[in-house]
């Protein structure tokens, strides 16, 4: 009875504050259908495409926001992504799942995750930018890898001799991660003791980020060691980079078309 008298009072509070003509308890049904049967993160603007009302984004954020505490305790939890958002099984739940399809994690060398590392911390890259910072030959193999595995991209081209590329990571990385920006990722420290206490080693990378993140969790790989040829040696690119990383740096390093400076602006 206490737990009905709750629940009658919360919908109380809801259509009292709901705007005048919509039904809040059936907005967040439908929201739960559609997030429960997509894939995929939906934006606000996608969630809403669902209904024929018009609902600003301070509604449907609230709604969502009490909808994800319906969700507190279960096994499965409502999350907020760069893309959107999104169910998923909690953290402490997959290794059950995993059983039903049990896979080999895909590992990364410390090559890809120094790479990897460099763009995100340091995006807008070139390949150059990440030679200088690793010391070391970056194979074009790993950055095809890369892209193909959707977490980077190619945001224009520096505006000197060659024009290249411009690297940047993409929202599927933060979405992978179950980040919302590049402002959550982990401390750079941490990611660098990391591949200190694993020198030559290959790396599962989900587990190597779990380790600094409260709940990661990425999807499949689709990269192995095997699929990439790594460089020839490895650099000090980690550490290299978080001791740049408070380093001041020169314009002609960042500089980019106006189209590039926007690509950037809408990977954040």
């Amino acid at each position: 009875m206490e737990e009905q008298s709750v629940q009658d009072e919360q919908q109380s509070e809801e259509e009292e504050q709901a705007p005048e003509g919509l039904d809040l308890a059936r907005v967040k049904h439908v929201l739960e259908t559609a997030l429960l049967v997509t894939q995929e993160p939906m934006s606000l603007n996608d969630l809403k495409k669902l209904f024929d009302e018009k609902i600003d984004n301070g509604t449907l954020r609230k709604v969502l926001d009490d909808l994800r505490d319906n969700w507190d305790g279960r096994g499965v939890e409502l999350v907020s992504v760069a893309s959107g958002w999104r169910f998923r099984a909690r953290p402490e739940s997959q290794r059950f799942l995993d059983r039903l399809n049990p896979q080999k994690p895909p590992k990364y060398s410390r090559a890809v995750l120094e790479t990897i590392a460099i763009i995100a911390y340091k995006q807008p890259v070139t390949r150059g930018d990440i030679e200088e910072i690793r010391g070391v030959t970056v194979s074009p193999g790993i950055l095809k890898a890369l892209e193909a595995r959707g977490w980077i991209d190619v945001i224009g081209h520096r505006e000197v001799p060659g024009r290249p590329e411009i690297f940047a990571t993409t929202k599927s990385f933060l979405d992978d991660l179950n980040l919302r920006s590049l402002e959550e990722l982990p401390p750079l420290s941490e990611l660098g003791s990391l591949v200190e206490q694993n020198p030559n080693a290959e790396m599962d990378l989900e587990a190597a980020l779990a380790a600094t993140l409260p709940s990661a969790s990425m999807a499949e790989g689709v990269m192995d060691a095997e699929e990439v040829d790594d460089d020839a040696e490895s650099g000090d690119g980690v550490e290299a980079l978080s001791e740049s990383a408070e380093a001041p740096e020169e314009a002609a390093d960042t500089e980019t078309t106006a189209a590039d400076a926007d690509s950037a602006t809408r990977l954040h």
